[in-house]
């Protein structure tokens, strides 16, 4: 006789996720087996995101895609679920194609960096999302602190978390590494 595998509080989790139906401007993740509900961005936010991508794309030593709010799945942490998280940007070289035909949440394959602005949960984006971006191997993760004013790079990442990091206040030149290889210029983010 066959056994049913069980479901576990993992699955179940997950399941519920999945199955949200959130309404337009608002975006739910499932970062290290918590479910976030937040609201629409406010405007300094998404000028800051504007300005970012407008340098990357002027810049970067190859050509690259851009998907702001693209989700992604993302290695589980132990028994959690896998981590479903919608960074405010993705970078990925346009060669690589990566989003064609992507599903709703894909995984990070191709992806060269991914950026976050701070808002109204910073150490969430200080925290469980850096250890999620780690996991899953994705090369630099870019945050924009807006309440402690900085610009930082995490990059070279391990198990759990970033072996680098590089931290610049606002006003100061950040050197993005390939395949960008330009200077970030981070007066325009204050």
């Amino acid at each position: 006789m066959a056994h049913e595998p069980m479901t576990t509080q993992a699955d179940v989790l997950l399941e519920t996720f999945l199955a949200l139906e959130i309404p337009d401007g608002i975006r739910a993740e499932l970062i290290e087996g918590e479910i976030v509900v937040s609201p629409a961005p406010e405007g300094n936010h998404e000028r800051n995101i504007s300005r970012l991508i407008r340098q990357v794309l002027r810049h970067s030593a190859v050509d690259m895609d851009v998907s702001g709010h693209k989700g992604l799945s993302l290695p589980k942490m132990g028994p959690l679920p896998r981590d479903h998280v919608i960074p405010d940007v993705t970078f990925a070289p346009v060669e690589k194609d990566i989003f064609r035909d992507a599903p709703s949440w894909m995984p990070s394959d191709g992806v060269a960096m991914v950026a976050e602005v701070t808002s109204s949960r910073a150490e969430r984006d200080r925290t469980q999302k850096r250890r999620s971006y780690a996991r899953a191997q994705i090369p630099l993760y870019l945050l924009l602190d807006r309440e402690l004013e900085t610009v930082t790079l995490h990059s070279e990442p391990g198990m759990n978390d970033y072996r680098t990091v590089l931290s610049v206040v606002y006003g100061k030149a950040l050197f993005l590494p390939e395949p960008f290889g330009f200077e970030l210029e981070t007066a325009d983010l204050m």
